[in-house]
């Protein structure tokens, strides 16, 4: 079942443009998305949705992004990083997507990352838009990246 609105997470999920910009050390994360990072990863509780490896490579195929590496290097070194795991897809969290309410918007991987942060009870990072107006429409624990 989905977290209410007053559960305290218990680590942190990165939408997939988070995870892009906190591997090649980005200035544009926001101050708190970087103080609650570094606080879920000296918990090991850094999170990162199996969805995002899949979005990272229908970019990087599409040349919509580009790595100085293979995606598949990129992607090892990244999940290899101290603090940060690979939250797999589960049977809930693909219900969970399918059965989101509005405003949340069609896009499949969108669907799939914030019903992972539902279903798990983590923080979710993004700046996407229509994410962020959907975790304040329903109480989603979210934060601006």
């Amino acid at each position: 079942m989905p977290p209410r609105t007053r559960e305290i997470p218990q680590g942190v999920l990165l939408d997939t443009h988070i995870w892009i910009q906190l591997q090649s050390g980005s200035p544009s994360l926001s101050n708190l998305a970087l103080q609650a990072i570094n606080l879920a990863t000296s918990r090991r509780s850094v999170y990162v949705p199996l969805i995002s490896v899949w979005e990272i490579a229908m970019l990087t195929m599409k040349k919509r992004l580009q790595f100085d590496r293979p995606v598949r290097q990129w992607v090892t070194e990244a999940l290899d990083k101290p603090g940060i795991q690979l939250l797999p897809l589960s049977s809930e969290i693909a219900i969970d997507a399918a059965e989101l309410p509005e405003p949340m918007h069609k896009d499949p991987a969108d669907r799939m990352i914030v019903a992972s942060a539902r279903v798990e009870r983590l923080l979710l990072i993004t700046c996407d838009r229509p994410m962020l107006a959907f975790a304040k429409a329903t109480g989603l624990a979210c934060i601006k990246g």
